[in-house]
């Protein structure tokens, strides 16, 4: 008994102290994603051992303080996305859309699923001012054009590797631009959306290939491709906005160094995880897709919406303009932090200058 105890707790320690280091390897990265079903399970055999094992036994004693180890460890990484932390962004004391309000859809629609239609249906019970889609290719860019009369402003890139992107708004899009930074057929989208007030917001629109045994073997092109956009958009003084499919979860290391050096908020601290992957597995789910914005905005909504037949479930957010919120960081940038951003931008050979900035190109709107 007590040996396979000690095989359970051996095998939950190290899977809580890979993630740690940081080797890129897609296996370690991977161990990034499932912590909040570690913790569980971290959980579940504590209780097994606190009622089944002799605890004036040493070797007992072991066992149950390293295992209390690993739920500590994991419990850090994700409390912030529970209702037990204190949130970063305030509410909204708006209620409803005004001029200074900009909400956003988007969703990871997969490129094979062919349900074209539940999103549709999606984008007209909701009416986001703005959707990005990721995965799509000229199927979907065929099905979605059917949004045009609503939807007049638009760049598309349909791609049939996985990493298609569109963005569909009703509002005026200005200096849009998709680029390639790290792969040559991993894009992004960079644009300015001018709001009912006229005032306008910076957006970058992103889906980075993953670490993963049929993508990338490491972590460092997915991780080059959100510093380098985290030290770009840390220069702009603007309104801005990043979302996409990170292809990271929210408490992972890099993006948490990508929320410290860009100094963007996450509106779902402190009120949920909001788990967008996998839409067909309940007990296999964390949080991949993301939206996080400058200081600018307060949260008048977020929510997860129905599952539209892809592997991710779509998210909705609305966000206030408000000029400047009292929000502040629950992260902190560390000495060794830019060192660390400077090893993965050398390595894939990116620099911060390479990101479109468009609040600082010629006036030319897409179409």
């Amino acid at each position: 008994m007590l040996s396979s105890f000690a095989v359970l707790t051996a095998i939950l320690l190290l899977l809580t102290l890979l993630p740690l280091s940081r080797i890129k390897h897609w296996l370690v990265r991977g161990l990034d994603f499932p912590r909040l079903q570690l913790a569980v399970l971290s959980g579940l055999l504590l209780v097994v051992q606190l009622t089944t094992l002799d605890i004036t036994q040493g070797a007992s004693q072991l066992l149950i303080v390293l295992n209390l180890g690993c739920l500590a460890v994991q419990g850090w990484w994700i409390w912030p996305y529970t209702r037990l932390h204190r949130t970063e962004v305030p509410l909204s004391k708006s209620v409803g859309n005004d001029s200074q309000t900009v909400s956003i859809m988007t969703a990871n629609v997969l490129m094979t699923n062919r349900n074209a239609p539940a999103l549709i249906k999606l984008v007209q019970q909701y009416k986001p001012d703005v959707l990005v889609t990721l995965e799509s290719d000229l199927w979907w860019q065929q099905q979605l054009d059917r949004l045009s009369i609503d939807y007049p402003h638009s760049i598309k890139c349909p791609l049939d590797n996985l990493y298609g992107m569109h963005v569909y708004s009703r509002l005026p899009l200005h200096n849009g631009a998709v680029q390639f930074l790290v792969e040559p057929d991993v894009p992004s989208i960079h644009a300015e959306v001018e709001l009912t007030s006229g005032m306008r917001v910076v957006m970058h629109f992103v889906h980075p290939a993953p670490p993963s045994p049929t993508e990338n073997e490491s972590s460092s092109e997915r991780d080059a491709e959100l510093l380098v956009l985290a030290v770009s958009v840390a220069q702009c003084k603007q309104p801005l906005i990043v979302t996409g499919d990170l292809n990271d979860v929210a408490w992972s290391e890099t993006t948490r160094l990508f929320r410290k050096v860009s100094g963007l908020l996450d509106p779902r601290i402190g009120r949920g995880m909001f788990n967008s992957f996998h839409a067909a597995y309940p007990f296999i789910r964390w949080p991949l897709d993301h939206l996080f914005h400058s200081s600018h905005f307060s949260l008048q909504k977020i929510a997860r919406l129905p599952n539209i037949g892809s592997d991710h479930f779509p998210l909705l957010m609305t966000l206030r303009l408000e000029g400047k919120t009292t929000a502040e960081q629950t992260v902190t940038l560390e000495p060794d932090d830019m060192q660390l951003v400077a090893s993965d931008l050398a390595e894939q050979a990116v620099s911060p200058e390479q990101v479109h900035r468009p609040e600082r190109a010629a006036d030319t709107p897409a179409a």
